[in-house]
């Protein structure tokens, strides 16, 4: 099991809460060891961004190594910026749908891609196509040689019925929608480059990160807040704890060491969640009591869900620190004191494929 930091009853405030959600495991800060002297991270700035670069600056500082973090994006956030300074890690602002951007970020010889876009998709699908299908090419021919740890998504794979246990890796992709489509086209290309042996990467198939600020158990919470029903119609999900899915993506960098020491493939798919397969109505009812509000539920659970097997990532990296019971205690708490929210719905209701 990865180890974690003492876990609280609930957070106090913001900074409490990315404070522990970046709290490095103890075996990130082994894992930093190996690390090059300078790792980049693209697509900092989203989501995800912030606090993976945060947690791996920690690590290093824990570590005691030098080890330049350069954190990429647009950073249209400029609080988000700020606080990434603040840990010590480079920023390089650029628009990487800008072919002219990449002649001017730094060497590495291990890139984290953390770019994608979903939302948005049905309105404007030439954007999406160009920030999942594109942008690889140019990141790819950028850092030839370089290892690549790229997030993807279990939007790749069919919807599946709970009792199979969810997608693994080496099954067949059928995407549903053009932003999944979008995102096979962003693995193939990653694969291409790939097969060429013009760089190593990991393709990380990230279903349902939890913040307390976004997240499906947020959705969830601020639905029932609001004495608004609860759609059942797609009734399973799998979901993990973003500090928990930021170090496995961090220590993911692992599996490219590892195969290019045994002379392996240069292409490795992970899928990253929590080992569980939850119900939305069972789920729901939790945190309707521990909010003290009553919910409603409408539709019927259909057979299938879009659900992945996290078989694989557990016994590399061991199950996840934080369990399903600890974020509904904390959604709900968070809810309870009016948390900040970033109004950025997962529609995890969604079956098909429009976002």
């Amino acid at each position: 099991m990865t180890s974690r930091p003492h876990q609280p009853r609930e957070f106090e405030d913001e900074p409490h809460l990315i404070d522990f959600m970046t709290a490095p495991s103890a075996e990130l800060v082994s894992l930093v060891a190996m690390l090059p002297r300078r790792v980049v991270v693209l697509g900092a700035g989203g989501k995800m961004g912030p606090t993976l670069c945060i947690r791996l600056a920690r690590a290093v500082a824990a570590a005691g190594r030098s080890v330049e973090i350069v954190a990429v994006s647009r950073f249209s956030d400029a609080e988000a910026r700020s606080k990434l300074e603040a840990h010590g890690v480079t920023i390089a602002q650029a628009d990487l749908l800008d072919p002219e951007v990449y002649n001017a970020l730094p060497d590495a010889e291990l890139v984290y891609y953390l770019v994608g876009q979903k939302f948005g998709t049905s309105d404007a699908p030439h954007r999406t196509w160009s920030t999942n299908a594109v942008i690889p090419t140019f990141v790819c021919r950028r850092y030839r040689g370089a290892q690549i740890v790229a997030l993807s998504t279990g939007n790749v794979y069919p919807m599946s019925t709970p009792d199979s246990g969810g997608s693994v890796e080496s099954d067949s992709l059928h995407p549903i929608g053009e932003y999944a489509a979008s995102c096979v086209g962003r693995e193939r290309v990653f694969e291409h480059f790939a097969v060429a042996g013009d760089c190593s990467v990991v393709l990380v198939r990230l279903n349902y990160a939890i913040d307390m600020r976004y997240g499906v158990l947020n959705d969830i919470a601020q639905r029932i807040n609001a004495d608004q029903p609860i759609d059942v119609s797609t009734g399973y999900f799998n979901c993990i704890w973003q500090g928990d899915a930021n170090d496995i993506v961090l220590r993911s960098a692992s599996l490219l060491q590892s195969s290019q020491r045994g002379n392996a493939s240069h292409l490795i798919r992970l899928n990253v969640t929590g080992p569980g397969i939850h119900g939305v109505r069972a789920v729901a009812s939790e945190l309707a009591d521990l909010l003290e509000k009553e919910v409603a539920f409408v539709g019927s659970e259909q057979a299938t869900a879009l659900l992945s097997n996290a078989s694989l990532m557990v016994d590399r990296f061991g199950a996840p620190s934080v369990q399903l019971g600890d974020m509904v205690q904390w959604t709900a708490a968070w809810t309870r004191m009016g948390g900040t929210v970033w109004s950025k719905p997962t529609h995890f209701e969604t079956r098909d494929g429009a976002y």
